[in-house]
């Protein structure tokens, strides 16, 4: 449901239609070939741990290089390949091999966005804060443990140095929730080494290994702790309030994203337009659930229809086969395999920055087939209301809900699909944002319209309807809360305030929501996203007439890669008059 967007990359037989089959044409120009074939290679070669992520274990155990000689030379690089693709004839390509030209074109403007416009690794403690996964090595067995163990040590022995780098590289003057983010998700981060690791690794008999492994362990604690010292002694103290990128960067990460040229204040415009159906939809859903009290009471009401704090994961899980059924029974989608998705508690290193999530096993994963729905769990530190307010996310139509964002038909099955298709090495390797989160977003809405959780009783199946709109009013408040925060100098506190008027939430998660909003603008794309993926069914439905059927349409949006929907439209529609009219 809410998912940070370094979680959103979603990484097993179908039968491929043809859509798919023509991602297989051959180029007409050899010289795209060969680029793409270099950048991969220099881009999984600077990052490892991505590579090891989506299923490249000829990298495991390998890490980045943050020195500023190796961020100039990575930054250089991407710049190096823009140009040569820029150069190239795109006449002279393929079909199949334009729409892989503009996805590859897309992320490396995207990448070089984050290096200059973003200012991730000077700007943004929490690029060093969250580098080093070690949780990557004992989530999937794809090697024996003591392989793995081998290369945690080589991982967490990066650390330190890590560290050094992030405090040559970071300005003097740091955004206030960049820095307390980063703090949150270091200290959860020494948290797992201490705890979850240790755990995991209880049943290793080497004896040589493990203590190679608790020394390199034992550092990366301390570099840790160093790190966050630092953090709060020096930075915290000189912090500044500038999170805001601008109207001008703004507008570039719509266009690089996904090329978009829309102002921001139109699709603000837009936004609060939709931002009042919703809640019309709302306030009718709670007239049939109580028609004597306000939506805001009738809300309040169902939020206290949640699992204990013991019963979260449980709830979950015993939900999970029963929305997956749904799928088979209304015919929703295609269902790539048996294979189920692992419910499980986020970790403690990724719970400052998520509330639930999916990890799904990468496509090009050959051994591992596990995947992982995460959900956060209650804080023991947190107050009673805090608790309350937090457990209040998860009523049983709301947990429902989000399984079907993260898992059936949403993330999971994304990536399913993905890992069965025939796409080709970039549409599997490099996702976009709008179409990642705007998927699973759409699938809320249109698993309620297919009928989930109505069984005939009318009040139960407006609280699911509410509880879905609830979801979707949160989507449409990033959008509001992201242009207003980086285009109209609205406040954290500002922003938290907008969101318990218009979420109907409580502080505590309000305030995340904000707080997310400060770091990750992109946030907006959850809506947007799911705007374009409607505006593309409803032109399709009318292409195909009497030839449509949900379950076409679904699949054909999942067999195609993890495009901008722009791309899509050209794979899906027919009259080119419609490609590049995505709302």
């Amino acid at each position: 449901m809410k998912s940070l967007i370094t979680g959103l990359l979603l990484i097993i037989m179908v039968a491929c239609n043809q859509s798919s089959n023509n991602n297989q044409t051959t180029t007409k120009d050899s010289s795209f070939t060969s680029i793409t074939n270099d950048f991969i290679n220099g881009y999984l070669a600077w990052r490892p741990m991505l590579a090891v992520a989506v299923g490249f274990h000829e990298y495991d155990g390998k890490n980045s290089d943050y020195s500023k000689a190796s961020l100039d030379k990575e930054l250089n690089r991407l710049h190096s390949f823009k140009d040569k693709l820029e150069a190239l004839d795109t006449a002279k390509l393929s079909a199949a091999d334009f729409y892989d030209y503009r996805i590859l074109l897309s992320a490396i403007n995207g990448e070089i966005f984050n290096f200059e416009n973003m200012k991730s690794y000077t700007h943004n403690p929490m690029a060093y804060a969250g580098a080093v996964d070690v949780s990557l090595y004992i989530k999937r067995n794809f090697a024996p443990l003591d392989e793995r163990v081998k290369d945690m040590i080589a991982s967490e022995q990066a650390i330190p140095a890590l560290v050094v780098a992030a405090k040559k590289n970071l300005d003097d003057s740091l955004p206030k929730p960049y820095i307390e983010t980063a703090i949150s998700i270091a200290n959860g981060n020494m948290d797992f080494l201490k705890g979850d690791l240790l755990l995991a690794l209880k049943d290793v008999k080497d004896s040589a290994l493990m203590k190679s492994f608790t020394a390199a362990n034992d550092s990366a604690i301390a570099a840790y702790k160093d790190f966050v010292n630092w953090l709060q002694k020096e930075k915290l103290p000189k912090a500044n309030a500038a999170y805001s990128i601008g109207e001008d960067n703004y507008k570039k990460m719509l266009l690089n994203d996904e090329g978009i040229t829309m102002a921001p204040e139109q699709i603000l415009a837009i936004g609060l337009q939709e931002l009042k159906k919703e809640q019309q939809r709302f306030n009718d859903a709670a007239k049939i659930i109580n028609p004597n009290k306000t939506p805001e009471q009738v809300h309040a009401d169902i939020q206290k229809e949640h699992p204990s704090a013991d019963s979260l994961i449980p709830t979950a899980k015993q939900h999970l086969e029963m929305i997956r059924q749904f799928l088979i029974d209304k015919q929703i989608c295609t269902i790539p395999s048996e294979v189920r998705v692992l419910v499980k508690e986020t970790p403690q290193f990724a719970r400052a920055t998520s509330t639930a999530s999916m990890d799904m096993v990468g496509p090009f994963e050959k051994k591992a087939t596990e995947s992982y729905y995460y959900i956060t769990p209650v804080d023991a530190s947190w107050t009673a209301k805090q608790k309350e307010d937090w457990l209040g996310q998860f009523d049983y139509y709301t947990t429902d809900n989000i399984t079907i964002h993260e898992a059936y038909p949403g993330h999971y099955m994304q990536g399913l699909h993905l890992n069965a298709s025939s796409a080709t090495k970039i549409e599997k390797l490099f996702g976009n944002y709008a179409y990642i989160e705007g998927w699973a977003h759409y699938c809320e809405l249109m698993m309620n319209e297919q009928g989930y959780g109505n069984d005939g009783d009318s009040v139960k199946a407006a609280k699911y309807r509410m509880m879905q709109s609830g979801d979707a009013l949160l989507r449409l408040c990033r959008l509001c809360v992201s242009i207003k925060m980086h285009c109209q100098g609205m406040t954290i506190e500002e922003g938290t305030k907008f969101l318990m008027d218009n979420w109907y939430q409580g502080e505590k998660p309000s305030y995340q929501e904000a707080l997310r909003g400060s770091f990750d603008p992109g946030y907006l794309f959850y809506t947007l996203g799911k705007l374009e993926i409607l505006k593309l069914r409803n032109d399709y439905m009318q292409q195909q007439g009497s030839k449509y059927s949900l379950k076409d349409f679904n699949d054909k949006m999942m067999d195609n890669g993890m495009p901008p929907v722009r791309l899509l439209r050209e794979r899906l529609l027919t009259n080119k008059t419609k490609w590049n009219d995505v709302l």
